[in-house]
């Protein structure tokens, strides 16, 4: 026998036991581990408890086997996440930064639509774009921050932020792309030009950025050749891959096409009525249908607001430092009408 022996007989396993399912998994050569599940776990998500094992360390989501899915940027650097709308995206979204609001890390957001997602993630946000242009310009200043850090390098003689002395170590970065299709499309020649830059920017924090400890989050409703020069070599640099309910194959294809093309079939059959599922895989080939447990905006906002102190300052990019939101009593409120006083 061989794991691959085992796999192929998991569904004749799962109907003789009479379990939801069973998962295979390989522990060292000659043992396997089977996982059965008695139920869906996916139907009512409950996180169980994590214990974290490492500095860039968030779960983020329930696999279908009763694991953690676990977003590990020393191992997986960047990620491409795509969906529909209503299709538990921003969810997903949400669980991602309220892990990482509490987290030592710098949180740079990139919201093309006028911040409409980003915006109450304010107080623990050290840098946002909320329009192409600004975006232009932060990722200059980005790209700025990551030449400034391989000299930091270079004067110590390491390969990576993680082997410099704590008292000099810069603090990580994570980049948050929300609508990545709007840094491609254009409208006029000179948007070319724009588009063209931010893309290239982007591509070399793909491919550079790492040793760095800067990392990309690259969300989008869709992903595909189309939308111009770079998209495909954008993506090269993409490692993990998290694909909701799309609207079309080529979006599916993009995602997780190229890393397990047995996948694309799983994401073109997610229901539109059970939000939060995706299909999560990376480089690697393996995959597995996941589900992120339910966010709302109001909560993950709070969670960042509460955590705001551990807002790092990055002078690269200080010019788009958002205001935090004014907290604290309700304003007080003023008549309308002028009180007379009353006569006897």
């Amino acid at each position: 026998l061989e794991p691959a022996d085992v796999m192929a007989a998991s569904e004749r396993l799962r109907h003789a036991w009479g379990v939801h399912s069973v998962h295979v998994a390989e522990v060292k050569p000659g043992f396997v581990e089977l996982r059965m599940t008695g139920y869906d776990v996916l139907r009512k998500v409950r996180m169980p408890r994590q214990r974290l094992s490492g500095p860039m360390t968030v779960p983020v989501a329930l696999r279908e086997d009763g694991t953690a899915f676990v977003r590990d940027y020393l191992k997986v650097p960047h990620a491409l996440t795509l969906g529909a709308n209503q299709s538990g995206k921003s969810m997903y979204q949400r669980n991602l930064i309220a892990g990482l609001a509490r987290l030592p890390v710098a949180l740079v957001g990139i919201d093309c639509k006028r911040g409409v997602e980003q915006r109450g993630y304010a107080p623990r946000l050290s840098a946002l774009a909320i329009a192409p242009e600004e975006a232009d310009s932060l990722l200059d200043g980005l790209v700025g921050e990551m030449e400034e850090r391989f000299d930091l390098l270079s004067a110590h003689g390491v390969a990576d932020i993680w082997a410099l002395p704590e008292p000099v170590r810069p603090v990580p970065v994570v980049v948050l792309v929300d609508e990545v299709a709007e840094l491609f499309l254009v409208a006029t020649k000179k948007d070319e030009e724009r588009r063209d830059r931010m893309v290239t920017q982007l591509i070399r924090l793909g491919q550079l950025a790492r040793a760095a400890g800067i990392f990309l989050e690259v969300c989008g409703q869709r992903f595909g050749s189309d939308l111009g020069k770079g998209a495909t070599a954008l993506r090269a640099q993409l490692t993990g891959r998290t694909v909701h309910r799309v609207n079309d194959k080529q979006t599916a294809e993009m995602g997780v096409g190229d890393i397990a093309p047995d996948a694309v079939v799983t994401v073109l059959t997610i229901p539109p009525d059970r939000p939060g599922i995706a299909v999560a895989g990376d480089t690697s080939g393996g995959w597995s249908r996941i589900r992120t447990p339910a966010l709302t905006a109001s909560e993950a906002a709070a969670i960042c607001a509460a955590h705001a102190h551990l807002t790092p300052d990055l002078p690269a990019v200080a010019a788009y430092r958002p205001a935090a939101p004014a907290s604290g009593a309700a304003p007080e409120l003023v008549p309308l009408v002028k009180p007379s006083p009353a006569t006897a």
